[in-house]
């Protein structure tokens, strides 16, 4: 078998970028993309002078701000970001068919068999780092490895505006010595566990039972022992179903009652069908509706979810949802309201007629 050759490519402060390139008087400056700190606004993304001052993508607009007095908020422009995602995703297309976007702004690319530049994965991912530059004006980095999680890892090492190579017969040794917080998959409350455990590096998991491992993490247990050894087999994923539609507002002020938070509901409605609608288009009208569910985000940012079986789109139901999602505030008042539906998989549906 031909030694697997991933990229991934990762765009530098995206939505940042794409506003400095096109207002040259935001280049040296710090900025963001996100709301004002009066509507309780969150940070998109940030340029890196305002990442200095310690600004960071989903931190509250107004802690920003303290952190960084001088910052200059910009309202985002999706569809331009959009747009651009589209021509970087052309440029991708002209080295491989074999693409994974997982998001806007960056994704995988398997270029194993590859004809271009003789199959070296190195010059293709150089390639296309300096046409996103020279025909979009943005910098993009890049990591190159025999395996997924690596690659990502190694995207992030030499950012922003660099490469990062790992070879096969380098690999094991840039595992070893990785933190494990740069696991993809591993959060702060899996960290914290981990730390606890002794388990700072791939090295230490590598020393640590297996059986432990999978006593305490279960499944991703293995997951965690794979990776410490440098091990992904996942292929890429070029086609992603997508799981739910959603819609949700922050308020600028907080809800106290039930009936306020209901209030909201008939405008978030008609905000979701219209997204449902789109999908339905793209999709040739085959789409299912599996669960509907109700988000509510309290003052002290802790949130809650309630999601119910529900075939079909039932306005009513998302009432009853809200209400039974209020009753754990516990009293405190409510900073955002979404609703979504979860879509049914496309082996699993028929042709449906929305009643809206």
């Amino acid at each position: 078998m031909s030694q697997r050759k991933i990229i991934h490519v990762d765009m530098d402060c995206f939505y940042a970028a794409v506003e400095m390139r096109d207002n040259p008087a935001l280049k040296n400056i710090p900025i963001a993309i996100g709301g004002s700190s009066d509507r309780r606004g969150v940070i998109a993304t940030c340029n890196y002078p305002a990442r200095k001052f310690g600004v960071r993508s989903a931190m509250a607009t107004a802690q920003a701000l303290k952190l960084c007095p001088n910052l200059t908020l910009v309202k985002g422009r999706m569809e331009v970001y959009a747009k651009e995602s589209k021509r970087i995703r052309a440029i991708f297309a002209d080295y491989t068919d074999i693409i994974e976007p997982l998001s806007l702004d960056e994704a995988y690319l398997d270029v194993t068999d590859s004809p271009h530049f003789k199959g070296s994965a190195t010059c293709i991912a150089q390639e296309i780092r300096r046409r996103i530059e020279c025909e979009l004006g943005l910098t993009a980095s890049a990591g190159v490895a025999p395996c997924k999680f690596v690659a990502k890892v190694a995207s992030d090492e030499n950012k922003p505006n660099g490469i990062c190579i790992v070879p096969p017969e380098k690999l094991d040794e840039f595992v070893k010595q990785m933190p494990l917080k740069k696991i993809p998959g591993v959060g702060k409350v899996t960290l914290l566990k981990l730390n606890r455990l002794g388990l700072h590096s791939c090295e230490d998991v590598r020393q640590f039972p297996k059986k432990e491992l999978q006593k305490s993490f279960g499944k991703f247990g293995d997951v965690l022992w794979e990776r410490a050894h440098g091990i992904d087999e996942r292929e890429l994923c070029v086609s992603r179903e997508r799981k739910s539609i959603g819609v949700e507002r922050t308020l600028s002020a907080d809800l106290s009652s039930v009936e306020e938070c209901e209030s909201l509901v008939p405008k978030l409605l008609e905000t979701l069908k219209s997204r449902i609608s789109r999908h339905q288009e793209k999709n040739g009208n085959r789409i299912g509706i599996r669960t509907l569910g109700v988000k509510l985000k309290f003052q002290d940012f802790q949130q809650t979810t309630v999601e119910h079986r529900q075939e079909g789109f039932d306005e009513g139901y998302f009432l009853t949802l809200l209400q039974e999602a209020y009753s754990r505030s516990r009293g405190r008042g409510v900073r955002l309201v979404g609703l979504h539906v979860g879509l049914s998989q496309s082996q699993d549906i028929t042709q449906l007629s929305f009643p809206f």
